[in-house]
């Protein structure tokens, strides 16, 4: 595994780092360093004040690429373990700090919007930068990234392409990496690396892919360019349907993708996973979401493409207005996870999620198998208060699956994540993987999921641990994220 901590102790490396950056860019309060040790901004041992794992030595907010590089340089040559950050809403674990003393590198003071090209309709902006600012900048001019996350009130454009993330809009804009036009980056050692902003090469294989999705175990993400579109929320048209079973909805998703429509927002969910967000009007069924966006002629096609869909299906009809209204809600920032963290205190009870992907022959026996072997299996199944599923997200070869599961908890917060959240992980990961599929579909791998991470790629692992070996010779990029921690092993001889 990575080593227990770093070769300088805490004093060293506070006062390598003030000296090169000085002291308003270095933060070592004991509360700020303990919730740096953590990213599953719901975990429940946070949130009752509870922090076992390795502390940071230091939170350290670089203001340029030269100061990332000096930061990555020093850390190469003094074995210092490095877990970049810019937003923080991570899920899985790939945030939390697994060497003791690591520095914490957060990119939210490099924050300045650099560019907006409405001709070559790019923006250029730097790793900082929130993703709601950039919306609301670029809609004050009538364009758009077309990326929308949950998390988008919070969320950061570096954090966003290091996860390769994915927004609701997906379908017809597509994930982070359809978005990425150019990146700059910098590697262990200070290497400063920049993609250049072209519509297409073909010069070798796409390198931006080195780093979209690296999670901070390869490099730290400082500038980011993205595409553009145009902003025409007049045209949009918003559809609601109930059906009577999962898989008639999952058909309908299926016969509107393959026949060529690009609905933006194209979902079905679940009764149990419905409940939660359509209680007024789901009926207990399965809710289909759609909705039909960009130029009018397109959007008025695909609306007709839907309206003829459903006319040949039974079903039953959900007022748009409705459906509007949830999607203009549905988003989470400071004041929503506030709450719930408050619930949790309170009522001892927990909802988390398990995202995967799966080809469109296999998504209904994936559904059907995961709630089978979760409620026959899963030995605290009588202390789950939800269980359920929707796709959200799909293509021509099939759909995304992201589970949902509430429980309520009765063993201390410490033993919280092993009795119940990695159990129904497991569950939903290794049916996911015996059919075929993915392991994770947008939320990264994290640390959470690095057991599986040999399986899900096969003989393609030589790949990506070459890339570990490559460019993180000294395995002091984000030990533990991505690739698995091997007992009595460093941090790089994990990753081969």
């Amino acid at each position: 595994m990575a080593p227990s901590r770093s070769p300088l102790n805490r004093r060293s490396i506070v006062e390598a780092m003030t000296e090169l950056l000085g002291p308003r860019a270095v933060e070592t309060g004991d509360e700020q360093l303990k919730a740096a040790s953590v990213d599953r901004f719901r975990k429940y041992t946070s949130v009752h004040g509870i922090y076992d794992g390795p502390i940071p030595g230091a939170i350290v907010y670089p203001s340029s690429t030269a100061d990332v590089a000096a930061i990555l340089r020093f850390a190469e040559e003094n074995l210092v373990n490095v877990v970049p950050r810019t937003g923080g809403t991570a899920t899985e674990g790939g945030l939390e700090t697994v060497v003791e003393d690591s520095l914490v590198v957060d990119g939210s003071r490099m924050n300045a919007i650099l560019s907006i090209d409405p001709v070559d309709m790019m923006a250029t902006v730097q790793c900082g930068v929130g993703l709601q600012e950039l919306e609301d900048t670029l809609r004050a001019q009538g364009l758009t990234t077309g990326h929308s996350p949950q998390s988008k009130p919070l969320a950061q454009l570096g954090g966003l392409v290091a996860t390769r993330s994915i927004g609701q809009f997906s379908t017809l804009y597509g994930g982070i990496e359809d978005m990425v036009v150019g990146l700059e980056s910098v590697f262990p050692g200070g290497t400063v690396t920049r993609i250049k902003n072209v519509p297409r090469r073909a010069a070798g294989p796409d390198i931006r892919h080195v780093i979209i999705g690296s999670e901070g175990a390869l490099c730290f993400i400082t500038e980011v360019t993205v595409k553009l579109f145009r902003y025409q929320p007049e045209n949009n048209r918003y559809f609601g349907f109930l059906v009577d079973e999962f898989a008639n909805g999952i058909d309908a998703l299926r016969d509107l993708i393959t026949a060529g429509y690009r609905p933006s927002v194209c979902r079905v969910y679940s009764p149990e996973d419905a409940r939660q967000h359509f209680a007024g009007f789901y009926q207990g069924k399965n809710v289909v979401v759609l909705v039909a966006e960009g130029p009018e002629g397109i959007a008025n096609a695909t609306a007709e493409a839907i309206e003829e869909l459903f006319a040949g299906r039974p079903h039953e009809r959900v007022d748009s207005g409705l459906i509007r209204q949830w999607f203009e809600n549905l988003n989470w920032g400071q004041d929503e996870i506030d709450a719930e963290k408050a619930a949790m205190l309170e009522n001892a009870h927990l909802g988390f999620t398990t995202e995967v992907s799966v080809s469109w022959s296999r998504v209904s026996e994936l559904f059907d198998c995961v709630m089978s072997r979760i409620r026959g299996e899963f030995p605290r199944a009588g202390d789950l208060t939800m269980l359920g599923a929707h796709s959200s997200h799909s293509y021509q070869t099939g759909t995304n699956l992201y589970f949902v599961y509430d429980y309520t908890i009765r063993c201390s917060p410490r033993e919280e994540i092993e009795v119940y959240h990695k159990p129904l992980n497991a569950i939903i990961v290794t049916e996911a993987l015996r059919l075929g599929g993915s392991m994770v579909h947008h939320h990264g791998i994290g640390k959470y999921r690095t057991p599986w991470v040999r399986q899900e790629h096969g003989s393609a692992y030589y790949l990506l641990s070459t890339l570990k070996h490559a460019f993180d010779p000294e395995g002091v990029m984000n030990a533990g994220t991505i690739f698995p921690l091997e007992p009595g092993a460093s941090a790089y001889e994990s990753a081969r």
